[in-house]
């Protein structure tokens, strides 16, 4: 972990009032802003399982897919901040939707209280192994040398999968083409089939189609390798200034008081860290990274920043 998890506790166990204390008081709904089965999903059902046991209260996750992640985090800006709604999100809502739709419903930096990151999962370049590069400096030299000839595959316009892609191709002077899947499964399947030649997805979705002798990764795309994924260097190894990692975080509406804020940041720290939980994370490629607000908004300032370059330069819209 980043840092001591004892020490960040003790930092929100020390500032809890009585009446924080007291969360939560009753159900509580844990809104996903994506489908049963996504990984977001998947984070918020285990976090909502474990403080349901620890705390004897109902903790409901509702699934409300659509927009690209903002119809669910709506709900979440503008539900009551009473500690009763809590809500899963992720890069997209929360960062990078601001800079692709011209009008949001709900303003990701003045309609939320960010309570704590959850956790990043690192994401991965695959080719298909008949493009006969070895690393990502011969891919680099392949595209920069024959620009538009070769595509890649993302799971949707806006995506992280496709905003890495293009990072790359900005920073190696060339372009690629866009193929927009509706899944990562389904971008799988286009790069095994070589409709794609490239794909950056999240680990869970490559690893386990090395095997077919398809697929070859080439790098992470993390700031520093991942021990999820021993042996795989990063992009800027390899001299590509490109950083991105898929990462969640818990949210709740705007005007939450801070010592719930600071109560339930603590309390999921607690369970996303629990050895139950890591191990379960582990398995889906994900690490848990729990933090401050303060931190959160950092995290989420430095995506704008990021991204806004590339969806400039390669004239990305939604609406």
């Amino acid at each position: 972990m980043r840092r001591s998890f004892v020490a960040l506790l003790a930092v929100f166990l020390g500032t809890l009032s009585a009446t924080a204390q007291d969360w939560p008081t009753g159900t509580v709904r844990l809104i996903v802003p994506f489908a049963a089965g996504a990984t977001p999903d998947i984070v918020a059902r285990l976090i909502a399982d474990y403080l349901q046991q620890k705390l004897q209260q109902t903790f409901i996750v509702e699934n409300k897919p659509g927009a690209s992640g903002n119809t669910g985090t709506n709900d979440v800006a503008k539900a009551a901040p009473d500690g009763s709604t809590i809500g899963v999100s992720i890069g997209g809502p929360l960062a990078i939707n601001k800079l692709l739709f011209g009008n949001l419903p709900y303003d990701p930096a003045k309609d939320l209280t960010l309570i704590t990151m959850l956790v990043t999962q690192p994401s991965v370049l695959a080719i298909n192994t008949s493009l006969g590069v070895n690393d990502s400096r011969e891919l680099v030299d392949r595209i920069r040398a024959n620009p538009g000839k070769y595509s890649f595959g993302s799971i949707g316009t806006g995506s992280l999968s496709q905003l890495t892609m293009e990072a790359i191709a900005l920073k190696s002077g060339t372009r690629l083409v866009h193929v927009a899947y509706a899944s990562s499964p389904q971008a799988m399947t286009a790069l095994i089939r070589n409709d794609v030649q490239m794909v950056c997805l999240p680990a869970i979705s490559v690893v386990p189609q090395l095997g077919s002798g398809a697929v070859k990764i080439l790098a992470v795309s993390t700031a520093e390798r991942s021990a999820l994924i021993p042996g795989i260097p990063t992009l800027m190894e390899a001299g590509i200034d490109v950083e991105a990692d898929a990462w969640m975080g818990l949210v709740a509406p705007a005007g939450l008081a801070d010592a719930t804020v600071t109560r339930i940041g603590a309390l999921v720290a607690e369970a996303i860290t629990s050895r139950a939980i890591r191990e379960k994370l582990t398995t889906q490629f994900m690490e848990p990274v729990p933090d401050s607000p303060a931190e959160f908004r950092a995290r989420v300032n430095a995506d704008i920043d990021r991204w806004s370059p590339v969806i400039a330069a390669a004239q990305i819209k939604i609406d």
